[in-house]
């Protein structure tokens, strides 16, 4: 039974990045957050469906293809200095850069393992998005629905950067996948003594499954 709630949010949480894995950064123009949202999953989906088996066997080839995407619309600079919170102006300059690398790479090899077993029904974006309170964020919501029926809210802030739009933080369920980071990362640098480079090497986020199964508030 508990394996069973591990991977059924494992699954969830593979549904995050579904968006922001294949956001496609080079041909922004004219399209609003929400249709970006619809045609990056339109696109991983086209990559990965009937090669799950092939990729299962060549999992570096999906890594590969996780990190070019994750390149072009997470960024990581601005999602690891958030994570970092309160602890970001007292490190160095390359402890910042160390950690949002690590931070990407954590994401890499979670996601690309998770996407060749990721089992649903249906993803689909909201449309009627609220509109943004400032010209250069955004919010777009969408709802992964289980094979089981269950059906699951996921909304992505994003934030513009340089005329293009960029992820910045995840909300499922109720639950700031973001403000959880942060406070893994608060808990961890006092169970270091606030070193840095302890905590940065152990970095390894993760989201309670009773959490998520119980939900939050946004």
């Amino acid at each position: 039974m508990v394996l069973e709630v591990v991977n059924k949010w494992r699954s969830v949480l593979l549904a995050l990045c579904l968006a922001l894995i294949a956001l496609p950064a080079h041909s922004q123009e004219g399209r609003s957050p929400e249709q970006l949202i619809r045609d990056s999953i339109d696109e991983l989906m086209g990559q990965i469906e009937g090669r799950r088996d092939y990729f299962a066997e060549n999992i570096g080839e999906l890594e590969a293809l996780v990190e070019a995407s994750l390149e072009d619309v997470a960024d990581f600079r601005y999602i690891g200095a958030s994570v970092m919170g309160r602890y970001f102006n007292n490190a160095s300059p390359g402890q910042r850069t160390r950690f949002a690398n690590t931070f990407r790479q954590t994401l890499i090899d979670t996601y690309a393992k998770g996407l060749v077993t990721f089992d649903y029904r249906e993803l689909r974006v909201l449309r009627g998005q609220q509109e943004p309170r400032y010209e250069d964020q955004a919010s777009v919501t969408m709802e992964v629905v289980a094979t089981s029926g269950e059906v699951y809210p996921v909304s992505y802030t994003l934030r513009q950067r340089d005329g293009e739009w960029r992820v910045v933080n995840v909300i499922v369920n109720g639950i700031n996948l973001g403000l959880t980071f942060r406070n893994q990362f608060d808990q961890s640098m006092r169970e270091h003594n606030r070193d840095y480079d302890a905590v940065i090497d152990g970095w390894s986020p993760e989201v309670g499954v009773e959490e998520l199964e119980e939900g939050g508030s946004a």
